[in-house]
């Protein structure tokens, strides 16, 4: 396992970027200004590098990586924030994206588990 952390909290405007396919997760420490936005993580320690050859799971519903944005680990590793696109993009258009296969979004609620391996 690469990184694991759980949904502490979700953002009374979180399920506004859906219809962008887009998920943004940050860590108990998001600007107040942005916490709306947000799916609230625990910030912990990513344990190796996220490649397209890794997995993203979330609760029992895997995804398919299919490309890591340059400031992917550095951020989830510091802050817990990144933004997780289920587009199928082969291009990291932001560094600070996941980009996740094109299979619809998935139902985050509290205290769901967002595991990589």
């Amino acid at each position: 396992m690469i990184y694991q952390t759980e949904v502490k909290g979700i953002g009374t405007e979180a399920s506004a970027f859906e219809e962008e396919k887009m998920v943004i997760l940050f860590g108990n420490n998001a600007p107040d200004e942005l916490v709306d936005f947000c799916y609230i993580i625990d910030i912990n320690e990513v344990k190796g590098d996220i490649t397209e050859e890794s997995m993203l799971k979330v609760d029992e519903t895997e995804y398919e990586i299919t490309k890591v944005g340059s400031a992917v680990r550095k951020n989830l590793n510091d802050l817990g924030h990144i933004t997780l696109k289920f587009d199928g993009s082969v291009t990291a258009d932001q560094s600070g994206t996941l980009y996740l296969e094109d299979k619809g979004m998935p139902k985050i609620k509290e205290n769901s588990v967002l595991t990589i391996q």
